[in-house]
Parts: C-alpha cells; sequence; structure tokens
C-alpha cells in the first residue's frame, strides 16, 4: 500500500470515509491490519462490461495475490452498468465501483453516487487531459486507465493501400466488397458517436471549441446531414448494421474497412486478420476528428469497503495494472509511463488516428438526451426524412435539453 494510504488508514481521514461518511467496523479494522503489514481481508465488488471483463478479472487476481482482497467482477451490458448504478447505489445495494467512460461524470455527480478521489503525487503520473476527464468543478471523481478513440481498421489481405477521400475509400470498397464497401455500426437507434469522425470533417462539432455552443448547426451540419442521406442511398448505411453485426461482417471478410475502436481489434488478431488502424479518410474536406474518450474507475459514495477501495484505486494508479490492462483490453493506458513503454501499432494507429481528436464532454450532465437526439435524428435521415429539417429540428431539441441541464 502507499505511503498516502498508510497515512489515510492511521489518521481516519481516508477520502472514502469523507465522502461517504462512514466505513462499517469490518472494513476499518481489515484496512487497519494491511497497514500494519499483514494483508488486508474483505471483498470489493466492480461493474463492468463485456469488452472490460477479461482485464478486470485479470488485475483482481493481481490484486488479491498482492493485498489479499478479493475484487468479484459482476458483467453487465454496457448500457445496465451506469443506469444499475444510479438507481441501485443509494440503497446499498450496488456496487463498490464500477468501470465507464469519462463521459458519465456529469450524470454520476449530479445523482450523488460517486465519491471523490485522491490520487495524491500520483495524478501528476497522468497526462492533463486524462485528469480534466473525470474532473467537475475541481474535483476527481474517477482514476483514469485508458484513453480510446475510434479509426478506420482496415483488413491488409482486402486492401493494401487506402485512399486520402472518403468517397475514394467507398469506390475502392465497392470493387471490392459491393455489400460492404466500409462497415460503419448504426442499428435502430442511430449511432452519432461510429459517424462523428466523418461528421467532423464537415467542420461541423458537437460544441464549440472550450465551450458547451452547438458546432453542428448551420450549414456545415446541414451538408453532413445531406451526406447521411447519399450514403444510405449508396448502401454504406443501414440500421441492420449494429455493432455486433459489423463486427462479424469485419471478421467474416466481407469488408475491407470498418470504424471501430480498441474493443474489437484483441479479436480481429486472434481470428487471424492481417489489420492496420488509420485514421478515417476525410468526407467533408477538413481532418476527420474522433471523439477521445478516456475510461476509469468510480468509487460508489456508497460503498460500505471505502478504505479497501482506495486501496483498489490506488493500485490502479500504478504502472502494474495500468500494463495488465493495455494487455488484455488493447487500449492504451491514461497513466503517461505505462502509454510511453508501448510499441503496438495497433494502438499506435490509434493514438495517430486521435491527435486531432476531441474530448468527449465530460460535465454535462443531460448528455443521454443529446446523444437519443443526434443519434435518432441521423437514423430518420438514413429512413429518408428530409436531411436539413430533420437536422434544424435535432438542433433544436438539444438546445432545449443543454438548456434543461
Amino acid at each position: 500500500m502507499s505511503k498516502r494510504l498508510l497515512a489515510l488508514a492511521a489518521t481516519g481521514l481516508a477520502l472514502a470515509l469523507t465522502a461517504c461518511g462512514s466505513a462499517s467496523n469490518t472494513t476499518s479494522n481489515s484496512a487497519s491490519g494491511a497497514s500494519g503489514g499483514s494483508q488486508a481481508s474483505g471483498t470489493l465488488t466492480v461493474w463492468t462490461d463485456e469488452t472490460r471483463l477479461e482485464g478486470f478479472n485479470a488485475i483482481g487476481e493481481s490484486f488479491q495475490k498482492a493485498t489479499g482482497v478479493k475484487l468479484e467482477v459482476v458483467q453487465k451490458p454496457t448500457e445496465d452498468v451506469r443506469t444499475d448504478f444510479i438507481a441501485q447505489a443509494p440503497s446499498g445495494a450496488g456496487p463498490d465501483l464500477i468501470v465507464g467512460a469519462n463521459d458519465w461524470v456529469g450524470s454520476l455527480v449530479k445523482n450523488g453516487v460517486v465519491a471523490p478521489v485522491e490520487l495524491g503525487d500520483k495524478a501528476d503520473g497522468f497526462s492533463d487531459a486524462a485528469r480534466k476527464a473525470f474532473t467537475s468543478e475541481g474535483t476527481l471523481y474517477g482514476v483514469p486507465y485508458a484513453v480510446e478513440n475510434i479509426a478506420l481498421v482496415r483488413n491488409n489481405a482486402l486492401a493494401k493501400d487506402t485512399p486520402t477521400t472518403f468517397d475514394e475509400l467507398i469506390a475502392q470498397g465497392k470493387q471490392l466488397t459491393p455489400e460492404h464497401p466500409v462497415l460503419i455500426q448504426q442499428g435502430d437507434k442511430g449511432d452519432a458517436y461510429h459517424l462523428y469522425p466523418v461528421q467532423s470533417s464537415f467542420g461541423a462539432p458537437l460544441f464549440k471549441p472550450d465551450t458547451t455552443e452547438i458546432g453542428m448547426k448551420g450549414e456545415a451540419g446541414e451538408k453532413f446531414a445531406a451526406y447521411i442521406k447519399k450514403l444510405a442511398g449508396e448502401g454504406v448505411l443501414s440500421e441492420s448494421i449494429g455493432g455486433d453485426q459489423a463486427k462479424q461482417a469485419f471478421l467474416d471478410g466481407k469488408s475491407p474497412y470498418i470504424i471501430t475502436g480498441p474493443w474489437w481489434t484483441g479479436e480481429f488478431t486472434k481470428a487471424g486478420l492481417d489489420i492496420s488502424v488509420l485514421p478515417v479518410p476525410s468526407a467533408g474536406g477538413q481532418p476527420s476528428a474522433p471523439f477521445i474518450g478516456v475510461q476509469g474507475v468510480y468509487l460508489s459514495s456508497h460503498s460500505k469497503n471505502a478504505l479497501l477501495a482506495n486501496q483498489f484505486l490506488d493500485y490502479m494508479a500504478g504502472d502494474e495494472a495500468q500494463k495488465i490492462l493495455q494487455e488484455k483490453g488493447g487500449r492504451l493506458p491514461a497513466l503517461k509511463s505505462a502509454a510511453a513503454a508501448v510499441t503496438d501499432p495497433v494502438l499506435k494507429g490509434f493514438e495517430a488516428a486521435g491527435e486531432s481528436g476531441q474530448a468527449l464532454p465530460a460535465t454535462i450532465t443531460t448528455m443521454d438526451a443529446v446523444w437519443s437526439h443526434w443519434g435518432s435524428a441521423e437514423l430518420s435521415i438514413l429512413r429518408g426524412e428530409d436531411p436539413v429539417t430533420t437536422w434544424q429540428q435535432m438542433i433544436a431539441n438539444v438546445e432545449d435539453a443543454l438548456a434543461k441541464g
């Protein structure tokens, strides 16, 4: 355990006790025992989704060997981790920790279900961007462990060279695999996240730089909306292609390209595919800019094992944990020293594709509504609705949602 946590346990000023009220006597005694030189005992529960399960199972084994504390990793559907946590945490039925993206910060803080995190000197080991991603009004609410963005993944057995514009890429893809020139997941709710590199190349960012003012309204956004209709008409976009369908089609060699993130590339390489990771070519004349997300671990403000949970968070802020998660999860570490040691060309490709990326908004409490209006509008255009009027109505809905936040 670090000197910081030893001091916290000895003085009773542990962050989690400050934020959460008080832990049980059993928890306090266990933590004190660990700080005295013997291993702690107890169990921590963490919720995560299927894409992070392997990594956190491995982390749990390593952490238990080092501390004696068991990490019970519970897999839940991605969309249920946050919603179930918000619903169950106040009653004490939720986990001690959850794994999720930085754009959860706003809603988790608003609902009072996460506790502040104190990293001490270890905070300097993370990039400013990673720390800021989990910060709300000057307070850190999570330990970052990975930085991620989407990019263009190429099956090198099907294509050797990639054009510099998105239209040329589609034309090439149609010659190679007419049914799926490029795979971009949409599904029955739309998917603005996976289309965003294309949208941003039209000069239509979600927000203007360093503001919460909508940047995708007006002519630039409407041109992108018309481009959605064009892609749908050419069969490039389809609501029948959700995430699982896109992944399987790429695994089956039905397309030379897929726009996706590092969460699937491990499956591609395990299946024997030779892949390259590239920036998404521009469709609108400007560089494509994917969202940059930061993944991290949040501490429940209702955890009954707060001292042990903070011991785990301290472990998460070290090289060993970050390296394990990088190897198992295929994401670039958020810790600068761990990231500098990465040589994997796939991860380096994602890093290069994200150089012009834009940070996912972290503290907006109504982002769920923004994503919903945005994705639904793109889906409506895909289905044949008028691009301009649909886009304009979406902008009005998004601005209304932001005003209510």
